[in-house]
């Protein structure tokens, strides 16, 4: 009789492990292959940078290689369809910056609807961007700014990654409260814009990387916004306290396709937020112009949410079109 008990005992073990090794349990066996992380802009702008620092540590804690891909063009929009349309295995993941969800799909016809087609893994940070000017022109501060731009409506150009980017909505914004009439001049990369704002074939860019180019003397930096404070920018003021309504900032996240197995998205969730608590990375995200904040995946979706309407208004009353 016990002889009989211990042979069902055996068997009984034997099966649960033969269940467990081969019921395609992904959480066991992920990941078992490179991951892609794609980054929906040209490499040099801040989203690729803040790509390949996370890709560089989540692969280490993952053990396993991560891939940065430039997907670039159409707002972002082409890099996002392309992840919403993958197979939603945790292979293919996203960069996304805000403005890829909230913004470019209410001016682009898009391949993809950013409220139902993407999860959550988490957010990487919120972007402190600088309104910042060519230094050769004769402007110290936002006050001067406005002086200027009223009294030389549309002489000064600002240049962004493209229609509907953050920068185009921050300065859109700027614009609508001041009374001021700035020209709009969009790239396909921040870094290009910036590039020409240092070269003075534009006068005006608002983007986190203004940040460093401000502090070596290559722009001047007239005002931030996005973060509490900005200690390596001293006297620069905060355009939340000069518009105490301005409510409009830009965030970084993590998304995977919709359907990504449970197992996968709480993986990746857990590995995501250790790094973001590594001072080596926090640092390395700092010195882009972010500031590293770990939200929950509800919060992620709200804060999305609340960017589309926020946005939302201020693309009506500029008229921002894709054009």
């Amino acid at each position: 009789m016990r002889l009989s008990q211990g042979l069902s005992l055996l068997i009984s073990i034997s099966s649960i492990f033969y269940v467990g090794l081969f019921s395609g349990n992904v959480s066991a066996k992920y990941p078992d292959k490179p991951i892609i992380y794609v980054v929906p802009y040209l490499p040099g702008g801040t989203n690729d940078n803040l790509a390949r620092i996370i890709a560089k540590h989540l692969s280490l804690k993952l053990g396993q290689s991560i891939v940065v891909e430039n997907r670039a063009g159409a707002g972002g929009t082409i890099g996002a369809a392309f992840v919403a349309n993958s197979k939603p295995d945790g292979y293919t993941l996203l960069n996304a910056s805000v403005s890829n969800l909230a913004i470019a799909p209410q001016l682009l016809k898009v391949n993809f609807d950013p409220f139902k087609d993407f999860v959550p893994i988490g957010h990487l940070g919120g972007s402190r961007s600088v309104i910042a000017i060519n230094p050769k022109i004769p402007i110290n501060s936002i006050a001067e700014l406005i002086d200027y731009a009223k009294k030389n409506p549309g002489k000064l150009t600002y240049g962004t990654s493209g229609n509907g980017s953050p920068g185009n909505i921050s300065i859109e914004y700027l614009k609508l409260l001041a009374g001021i009439d700035i020209r709009h001049i969009p790239y396909k990369g921040s870094s290009q814009a910036l590039t020409d704002a240092v070269a003075g074939t534009i006068d005006i860019v608002s983007d986190p990387l203004a940040n460093s180019f401000s502090k070596n003397g290559k722009l001047r930096a007239l005002a931030f916004f996005g973060t509490p404070d900005a200690p390596d920018l001293p006297g620069v003021p905060s355009l939340q306290k000069i518009y105490p309504q301005w409510n409009f900032s830009g965030s970084y996240v993590m998304m995977a396709p919709s359907k990504t197995p449970a197992e996968v998205l709480d993986l990746l969730r857990v590995s995501l937020n250790e790094i973001l608590k590594d001072p080596e990375v926090i640092k390395a995200i700092n010195d882009l112009g972010v500031s590293t904040k770990i939200m929950t995946p509800s919060e992620v979706d709200a804060l999305i949410k609340g960017t589309f309407n926020t946005s939302q208004k201020i693309i009506e009353k500029a008229k921002i079109s894709a054009e």
